[in-house]
C-alpha cells in the first residue's frame, strides 16, 4: 500500500507556538502503522486555515485527512464548518462511533465533540477531538476500518 495520508493539527495555541501540539504526533504513528505515508502534522490556527489544509492535502492526493482540534462549543472552534463546506458528503456513522466510543470509555463530554467525517473527491477526512484522550478513542474506532473506508471511497471491492 502507498496511500498517501495528512495530519491537520487545529490549534490557534500550538499555531501561535504557545505550546508544541502533542496529539499530532499520535495521529502520524497510526497512520504509519497501518501503512499510510504521512509527513509531520501541519499546525495551523482553527477556522479558515484548517479548511485551507484540508483542501490543499486532498488535492495533493492525500487519500485521508485526519484533524485533530477545533470541534468543540468555543467560538474559535470553527472546525467543523470548514470541513462541512469541502465535503462532497458526509460518513456520519464515523462520526458518531467516535463520540459513542469515548462516552462508553466514562467521557460524557464526548457528545460536547461536533467532528464531521465525510469525502472531499478520493479523500477521506475525519475530524478528532483535540485532546489527547479523544484522539486515542478516535483512533481505536478508525483502526479496524480506516485502510477499508479509503479503499471503498474510490471503489475498491468489498
Amino acid at each position: 500500500m502507498n496511500l498517501r495520508a495528512e495530519v491537520v493539527v487545529a490549534s490557534n495555541r500550538a499555531a501561535a507556538g504557545v505550546y508544541e501540539d502533542t496529539t499530532g504526533p499520535l495521529i502520524v504513528a497510526l497512520l504509519q502503522e497501518l501503512g499510510f505515508v504521512v509527513d509531520a502534522p501541519v499546525v495551523v490556527p482553527d477556522g479558515a486555515p484548517v479548511g485551507a489544509a484540508i483542501a490543499a492535502a486532498a488535492e495533493g492526493g492525500a487519500r485521508v485527512v485526519l484533524t485533530t482540534g477545533g470541534t468543540g462549543l468555543t467560538p474559535t472552534d470553527r472546525t467543523p464548518e470548514v470541513t462541512r463546506a469541502l465535503l462532497d458528503f458526509e460518513v456520519p456513522g464515523i462520526a458518531e462511533a467516535i463520540r459513542a466510543h469515548g462516552v462508553a470509555n466514562g467521557v460524557p463530554s464526548a457528545v460536547l465533540s461536533r467532528g464531521l467525517a465525510g469525502v472531499v473527491g478520493q479523500c477521506l477526512v475525519v475530524n478528532l477531538p483535540g485532546s489527547r484522550g479523544g484522539v486515542k478513542d478516535g483512533l481505536a474506532v478508525l483502526r479496524p476500518v480506516l485502510v477499508h473506508a479509503v479503499e471503498q471511497v474510490v471503489g475498491s471491492d468489498h
